[in-house]
């Protein structure tokens, strides 16, 4: 299945619709692994993040854009959509209406005003992370199971 069909599931679209914080998984500039959570957007089969510029991922990103996300429920049974790209950084003046539609997602509703007053005040240029995605896998668990089950409950032959 190529990566448009498996973003086009109901549970993958469920899942980037959902106010869940992709797991952003990078390479950092000193060759270690980094995981962290951040907002996003699915905008045209890519998924859109924030960041301010000097983060460190900035410059772990500009030195290799190979990265992974992973997209998880907490409940049963677990649902996941795993994402492999390639990651482009873009800075721009201001701050993205983007960040603010994603953001949305995660600060409560009675917090929001508040928090978006702080951050138009805060941040003057921001970093635009637009990851292409390559590979997608969807495990929900009932329909999709990862290789090594799948491998494990497949009828011999």
């Amino acid at each position: 299945m190529d990566v448009a069909e498996v973003l086009a599931r109901p549970i993958s679209r469920e899942l980037l619709e959902s106010s869940i914080p992709a797991r952003f998984a990078y390479v950092g500039i000193d060759g270690d692994p980094r995981v962290v959570p951040i907002a996003f957007l699915h905008r045209d089969g890519e998924i859109v993040m924030f960041t301010l510029p000097g983060t460190a991922k900035v410059p772990a990103l500009r030195r290799n854009p190979r990265v992974s996300l992973t997209i998880d429920t907490e409940s049963f049974p677990p649902r996941a959509l795993l994402i492999r790209g390639t990651a482009r950084v873009d800075v721009v003046d201001g701050m993205p209406d983007d960040f603010v539609t994603a953001s949305a997602k995660l600060v409560p509703a009675e917090r929001f005003d508040e928090w978006e007053r702080g951050v138009r005040a805060l941040y003057e240029r921001m970093a635009v992370i637009t990851v292409r995605p390559d590979w997608a896998k969807l495990l929900d668990f009932e329909t999709t199971l990862p290789k090594a089950v799948e491998d494990l409950v497949r009828p011999v032959s």
